[in-house]
């Protein structure tokens, strides 16, 4: 994991997709303990506080769960809950303004999907 950020997200949400990564690539399992907001802070070099919130972000999620007194933990079924996630923020990031510009400058959905496989045998 490297711990330089980029400037265009708060350090939060990309301390909560670094966990996300993570979780994806299987570094860390589900059901296994994820690093404390202390040790994240150390780690990156941030406020506990920013740490935490992103964090908190994947417990409301429910991607990460806490045991009192022991730590937070991968849920059962993250990588799932991720994977759909990612999906729709792809398709709402990326399918729907494709479409959109599809249809502005006069490309049928059925070119489009020509254009993307042909892409595809490249």
């Amino acid at each position: 994991m490297s711990n330089s950020f980029e400037d265009d997200k708060p350090l939060f949400q990309q301390i909560a997709q670094r966990i996300e990564e993570s979780i994806l690539d299987g570094s860390i399992a589900e059901g296994e303990r994820i690093p404390s907001t202390n040790e994240l802070a150390k780690y990156y070099q941030i406020n506990p506080a920013t740490a935490g919130k992103g964090i908190n972000q994947l417990v409301d999620q429910s991607i990460i769960f806490k045991k009192r007194g022991i730590g937070m933990f991968v849920t059962d079924g993250a990588r799932s809950i991720i994977l759909q996630k990612r999906k729709d923020e792809f398709y709402d990031e990326y399918i729907v303004p494709l479409k959109a510009e599809a249809k502005r400058i006069g490309i049928s959905i059925e070119a489009l999907l020509t254009l993307i496989e042909e892409d595809e045998e490249a």
